[in-house]
């Protein structure tokens, strides 16, 4: 495993801005590589699997939860911060791959769900023993319900997960008691934060992990934190930051805590929101320097490939990161959303978690080709890159997964019409060839949601050897990134183009050019050919740029 250890020195230990250009690889535990044989990926299926990602190049990995949880929404309703789920492993099994990653000068970055716990969570169970009016009930949003006999909810908020977002308990005797508050499935309990045991035990919970060695968190549904205590309803319009559960400004408070406390480390942890916002104002108070170090770009991820529309989206990105001093963050997925070589081959290629249904067409092989270009996009810009698991082998979304394999609470609340995100989730291939694509090591078990029988010819040994394939191209672009100054600063400048194609300089010397229009474009006088996403068009003699295709050069 030490062989791997690169010694460029992006992630050395001490490095403490190693994060604002780094590329952080998201791992989803449950499908990422299954030691045990189970069919659930494991922590000791990553750790086998650390070479690979040393090789990939990447800075850091974001894990999603791996704490103990019923699994009611993927590890997000978590019933103990301070315990590993024995699906995954052992608390043990997260220390050693949080050194032996480390080794490979690859840091650690683990999920923080703060607005609510699971339904098996000790508290809540207390909670739940409790009559109504006991301090064990505090910590949660309990309340009497509206009308006769309290049969009505205490709001008519919406989940997030579409539906209501009030659950009524059974007393001891069996008659109908109060109601509970979640912001997302049942399983998930909203917490109080007004209480103090909610603000300790979250501090205390970062404290273990950063003992622990790792150099951050992400922090789930940030925004959604501090609740109006009067608990009135969503109108069409509130003033900014008054809104009743959602960017209150009191949440501010909680993230300048966590920040303190980050920063009492001799390497300063991390703090990195998932903020979805529009309003770009509100978004940057988030990365303030006394609150979050960054944030999830959605604006740019949500975006159809449109030449104009990203231009847009990339000038508002830094634009608004320009007043906070924040690095921005380009993401083209994550375990929520529909993987880009399926989203960008569809008539409407922007992504709207509403927008989701079944039976939409898509060519894979223009999404495939926008993919591969999005990668090189994203990969020249300046900032932090984000790269979810299996987006770098070019996998799309599984979207015939049979019904009674989903697991998704989002696909259940939409009624199914909404097929849901685990389509995304489904366990990576790492050979060519066996039951599951390398994936288990248990010869006859079935992975916990099903593979495409094409996988093989995804799988990340498919790939190695391959120059033209998904892994190179990425596995390239990675080590340019860290290679070429240009492309490790900050400086950036638009080109002039024709219309439909982007172009931006990096530094001195590194062009990107990115061709969304129909016909071949005119490459700007070049010395070189850094990295291409297709092969160029060279049929007119010189060079030109196909559409759907992007490429860096040595200008």
């Amino acid at each position: 495993m030490h062989s791997a250890q690169r010694t460029d020195g992006a992630a050395a230990h001490g490095d403490t801005s190693w994060w604002r250009n780094a590329v952080i690889y998201q791992v989803y535990p449950r499908s990422f590589a299954d030691a045990d044989g189970d069919g659930t990926g494991d922590l000791a299926g990553v750790r086998q699997r650390l070479p690979y990602l040393a090789e990939l190049g990447v800075d850091a990995l974001w894990f999603t939860p791996w704490y103990r949880s019923p699994q009611a929404d993927g590890g997000y309703d978590v019933a103990d911060y301070r315990e590993i789920d024995p699906a995954f492993g052992t608390l043990e099994d997260a220390e050693a791959l949080i050194a032996e990653a480390l080794d490979l000068g690859i840091r650690t970055i683990v999920d923080i769900v703060p607005n609510h716990v699971s339904s098996e969570h000790a508290w809540f169970r207390e909670a739940l023993a409790a009559p109504p009016g006991h301090p064990a009930r505090d910590r949660f949003w309990f309340h009497d319900g509206k009308g006769p006999g309290g049969d009505e909810t205490p709001t008519n908020w919406t989940s997030s997960f579409g539906g209501g977002t009030w659950t009524r308990t059974t007393g001891p005797d069996g008659r109908p008691g109060q109601w509970y508050l979640h912001m997302f499935a049942p399983e998930q309990p909203d917490l109080n934060w007004n209480h103090p045991d909610v603000a300790a035990e979250h501090e205390a919970v970062l404290r273990f992990w950063y003992d622990r060695g790792v150099a951050g968190v992400r922090i789930d549904s940030a925004s959604m934190l501090a609740k109006d205590a009067a608990l009135p309803e969503v109108g069409e319009e509130h003033a900014p930051g008054r809104h009743p559960h959602f960017d209150r400004d009191e949440v501010h408070e909680i993230y300048r805590r966590w920040r303190k406390l980050a920063d009492s480390y001799e390497e300063p942890r991390l703090l990195i929101g998932e903020v979805w916002l529009e309003d770009t104002d509100r978004f940057v108070r988030y990365l303030r320097d006394d609150e979050m170090h960054m944030a999830f770009n959605f604006d740019f991820m949500s975006r159809p490939w449109d030449a104009e529309r990203l231009a847009e989206s990339i000038r508002s990105t830094f634009a608004a990161h320009a007043t906070v001093a924040a690095p921005p963050t380009w993401v083209l997925s994550n375990h929520d959303v529909t993987r880009p070589v399926t989203r960008y081959g569809r008539e409407d290629s922007s992504f709207a978690f509403a927008d989701k249904r079944f039976g939409t067409p898509t060519d894979l092989a223009l999404g495939a080709r926008r993919a591969r270009a999005a990668a090189l996009l994203t990969a020249a810009l300046p900032g932090v890159l984000y790269i979810y698991q299996g987006d770098e082998l070019g996998l799309p979304e599984v979207e015939d997964l049979p019904a009674e394999a989903r697991e998704d609470p989002m696909h259940f609340r939409s009624g199914g019409v909404d097929p849901g995100r685990d389509g995304c989730r489904v366990p990576l291939p790492w050979t060519a060839t066996g039951p599951t694509f390398g994936f288990s090591g248990g010869a006859d078990t079935a992975t916990w949601l099903p593979q495409p029988r094409d996988w093989g010819g995804r799988a990340a040994a498919s790939q190695e050897a391959d120059p033209d394939s998904f892994l190179t191209l990425y596995r390239r672009a990675i080590r340019l990134r860290r290679a070429e100054p240009a492309l490790r600063g900050d400086a950036f400048a638009w080109t002039e183009t024709t219309p439909g194609v982007l172009a931006f300089r990096r530094g001195e010397d590194v062009t990107c050019v990115v061709n969304f229009a129909d016909a071949p474009a005119v490459l700007p006088a070049h010395t070189a050919v850094l990295l291409a996403s297709g092969p160029l068009d060279t049929a007119a003699g010189d060079a030109r740029l196909p559409k759907d295709t992007a490429v860096w050069l040595r200008t």
